[in-house]
């Protein structure tokens, strides 16, 4: 079994093959230094990723002695392959569309089965996107290709890497935390994360907010976010800072207290973070706590003459309620390029996973920082794309001869959309999440290894979708190895996609899918969790299946209810079930 990253990845035992293009990138900057020219990694992106979905077992993994256990990837018995395509920002620009596709082509020609993409840019057509067209032809040659949503949340229509034939992946949390306290003067407590490997433990200190500690020539909104020279050592010297999560990295903040003299720093979320809160290896004693509980610290060293607090050491904490909920900085649908299917497909651990990292760089992955360490705490949806890579693995091997959109269809119609307590899904906020955060929910590994039925799709299925979306021969040309004639009349409605979405409906619309048996023979029944202000048919109700391979067609009929008129997008969802096996599909509907 081959993995590949699309970034870059250190060497060790199962990486069988490393490879690196920058053609693309020397032709537009130049050539680069000997020490980057090559696939070694320099900045711990790759090997954290690549280990995630591959990486053997490795007892005594920890962060400076945090979440200590064996470590090991989604298929830890995978041989890996790294592919290195991304190279030091210029202009906001790190991978280049030569390199990218350079990188795929290779990838194809080596006979790899997965491709694990943790990068991606913003949303545009996919006859312009380089990830996209290299997906296509990895596709096409029977390799599923699982890529990241990207980072941009919680805003709505910010997901990137949109294929239908890609398995789009969101980052949510996990059940294990780093919880660290802040005590306040006043016997106040908040539980905050962090790795920090000091504390401020059972002294009091003074606590002030970073606004207060402003710089001569700093604005009190850059203070307060603890940018790069905006805090005045005599006003930050021997006190914890209460900086405001935002624009510079987490870390930064952490690193600029402790350029002023800083003892400590509380890092309060924003607004849109919520409650998404994040244990980072900071430079100092540090812990990081939610929108809510920021708001009553900032309250007290307000309004306090003589504020004053002192921050716990970190503890490893397994089995936390509630878990998973979607990470503020997971991007969402819907999608801007291709609204008629959802995006993201699923979810996936994001946050604070601990992995392989390189040696090439401290923890914070900052120039300031000269500690290292050979396993990392990072977060985002490059992290939680190789979860889904890693079990994508397990199913290639269990299921060799199943195409790339048999197994996505087995990770999205298996996924839960409740957490740990039974109850629905919900954002950093600690509102209900809808589809456009976790597309078909969370990943469920066990169930995804059974799904029963499959929804399949064919390359052609997808040049189609090509077709439906109005693009010329020349467009499709950058997919089609020869002239594809499009289909003719084509429409999306019957697109066979694991999800259902439409768009404007007014009145009534009818859509098909089919479903192909992968297990044993059964009969299924059909249920439906109606969209709000729309009614579901589904003709006919139940499915026989008498063998492997068989396959049913069945419609869906949505109907607008009267007072459902011009509202937003409302989500249902449509399960097919044998009594064992649950076939989950969302609905995703937008009145006219």
């Amino acid at each position: 079994m081959f993995f590949i990253s699309m970034e870059t990845a250190s060497l060790h035992a199962e990486l069988i093959g490393a490879r690196y293009f920058n053609k693309g990138y020397a032709a537009a900057v130049g050539a680069l230094n000997s020490s980057f020219d090559s696939p070694r990694d320099t900045e711990g992106h790759g090997s954290h990723t690549l280990s995630t979905a591959g990486g053997n077992f490795v007892p005594g993994a920890n962060v400076f002695g945090f979440g200590n256990g064996t470590a090991k990837g989604g298929s830890p018995k995978a041989r890996v392959a790294a592919y290195k395509v991304c190279w030091p920002p210029v202009g906001g620009n790190e991978c280049f569309d030569a390199d990218v596709l350079a990188g795929f082509d290779m990838a194809i020609h080596d006979g790899v089965d997965v491709i694990s993409v943790s990068l991606g840019g913003d949303p545009m057509a996919l006859f312009n996107d380089s990830v996209a067209i290299g997906s296509f032809h990895a596709v096409r040659n029977g390799i599923v290709v699982i890529c990241s949503a990207g980072n941009s949340g919680p805003a709505d229509g910010t997901v990137s890497n949109i294929a239908p034939w890609q398995i789009t992946v969101g980052a949510s949390t996990m059940d294990r935390q780093f919880p660290s306290y802040v005590i306040l003067g006043n016997k106040m407590r908040f539980k905050g994360e962090s790795l920090s490997t000091e504390a401020l433990p059972n002294k009091l200190f003074p606590i002030i907010s970073a606004a207060d500690a402003k710089a001569a020539n700093a604005s009190v909104g850059d203070a307060l976010l603890c940018k790069p020279g905006s805090l005045d050592p005599k006003k930050a010297k021997g006190k914890i800072l209460v900086c405001l999560r935002g624009d510079n990295a987490r870390v930064d903040k952490g690193q600029q207290a402790a350029l002023a003299g800083a003892v400590g720093m509380v890092l309060a979320n924003n607004q849109l973070s919520g409650n998404e809160i994040i244990a980072d290896p900071h430079v100092l004693p540090a812990s990081h706590i939610n929108y809510i509980d920021g708001g009553a610290v900032f309250a007290y060293v307000n309004h306090t003459r003589y504020p004053m607090a002192y921050i716990t050491h970190p503890t490893t904490r397994l089995g936390t309620k509630p878990a998973p909920f979607m990470a503020a900085f997971s991007s969402k649908g819907p999608s801007t390029i291709t609204p008629e299917i959802l995006k993201p497909d699923i979810t996936a651990p994001g946050v604070s996973v601990i992995a392989a990292y390189t040696e090439a760089q401290g923890p914070t992955n900052q120039d300031f920082d000269k500690r290292r360490v050979l396993f990392n705490s990072v977060s985002g949806t490059s992290m939680s794309c190789p979860h889904i890579s890693g079990i994508v693995g397990l199913l290639k091997t269990l299921y060799p001869t199943w195409s790339p959109s048999a197994i996505k269809s087995a990770i999205m119609t298996t996924a839960t959309t409740q957490d740990n307590i039974k109850e629905p899904l919900t954002n950093a906020s600690n509102f209900k999440a809808t589809p456009f955060s976790y597309g078909a929910g969370h990943v469920q590994p066990n169930r995804a290894m059974d799904p029963g039925l499959v929804y399949d799709l064919t390359p052609n299925d997808y040049l189609n979708f090509l077709c439906a979306l109005g693009y010329n021969q020349t467009q499709i040309a950058m997919f089609s190895k020869s002239p594809y004639k499009c289909p003719n009349p084509i429409s999306l409605a019957n697109f066979n996609y694991p999800s259902i979405t439409i768009l404007a409906l007014n009145g009534s619309t009818t859509v098909t899918r089919t479903l192909k048996n992968v297990g044993s023979p059964g009969t299924y029944s059909a249920h439906v969790q109606n969209p709000a202000g729309i009614s579901v048919f589904v003709q006919p109700e139940s499915l026989k299946f008498g063998k492997v391979g068989e396959r049913r067609t069945f419609k869906v009929t949505m109907k607008v209810e009267g007072g459902n008129k011009g509202r937003d997008y409302v989500f249902g969802e449509l399960t097919w079930s044998d009594g064992k096996h649950h076939v989950r599909s969302p609905i995703v509907v937008k009145p006219n």
